[in-house]
This record gives C-alpha cells, structure tokens and sequence, in this order.
C-alpha cells in the first residue's frame, strides 16, 4: 500500500460540518461531528481513487507513471 498525502478541508456547517479534498474536485462530504466527517472523507477519496483507477483500466491500452509538480502550500 502506498501513502498519499492530500490536504482535507473542514468547515462547520450548522450542527455539523462539510469536508472536501483540495486536490480532487468531487471528493466531498458531511458529518455530524468532525471526526465523523474525516471518516466519511477518507472513505469517499479511497472510492474516487478506486473508480478512477477501474475506469482507466476499462480505456483499453493506457500509459500510467508518475506525475510529479511543485505545488505551493497555502496557509
């Protein structure tokens, strides 16, 4: 298993909190509470990660390696 690193965004909404990743548009989520939202948010990018990596796979011939950027970090 490999390690990633993706940066979480929480806010409070309400009685409970929203959640997404920055680095993936569409990887979002909700909680009551905000250990309940992280969970919910690791679980939600774990399936995005898998769908992409089936939808590739059903492309036919594809070419997978590595893609490295410098990415500024935001405070």
């Amino acid at each position: 298993m490999t390690t990633r690193e993706f940066t979480a965004v929480y806010k409070k909404r309400g009685k409970g909190y929203v959640a997404w990743i920055e680095e993936l548009p569409g990887v979002n989520t909700q909680g009551e509470t905000r250990k309940e939202t992280e969970e919910n948010l690791k679980e939600a990018l774990l399936l995005i990660l898998d769908t992409n990596r089936k939808l590739g796979q059903k492309s036919g011939s594809v070419v997978r390696e590595p893609l490295r950027i410098g990415v500024p970090r935001f405070a």
